[in-house]
């Protein structure tokens, strides 16, 4: 059985400096507007295509009150998932120019 550090087949003592990983700050995103895009996706869903909005710069309540306002401008439900927003169906020339209404600066992405 291997052991457990190991890189390319070589074993990493992790007394030896050159070794050590160094913890990393986060890096603070960009002060500025937001990219936020809205695209269509489909993997993982059976073939069924749901539109994503991510990247807005918003975080718990305000993301799910914005995706229930999406969500009943659309006529179909979605979810918030990892800070994007999904909802169900191709809904994206809709969710631009509701987003660009309420002040984000949206672009779709993708085909």
């Amino acid at each position: 059985m291997k052991p457990k550090h190991t890189f390319r087949g070589v074993v990493i003592h992790e007394d030896q400096p050159r070794f050590r990983t160094a913890a990393r700050a986060p890096v603070a995103a960009k002060p500025g507007p937001a990219r936020v895009r809205v695209a269509r996706e489909v993997s993982g869903r059976g073939g069924k295509g749901v539109s994503v909005i991510s990247g807005l710069p918003l975080a718990g309540d305000a993301l799910e009150e914005l995706a229930t306002r999406l969500k009943k401008l659309c006529g179909a439900g979605g979810a918030v998932k990892d800070g994007a927003i999904e909802i169900q169906g191709d809904h994206r020339d809709r969710l631009v120019a509701e987003l660009h209404k309420l002040g984000y600066d949206a672009k779709r992405s993708g085909g």
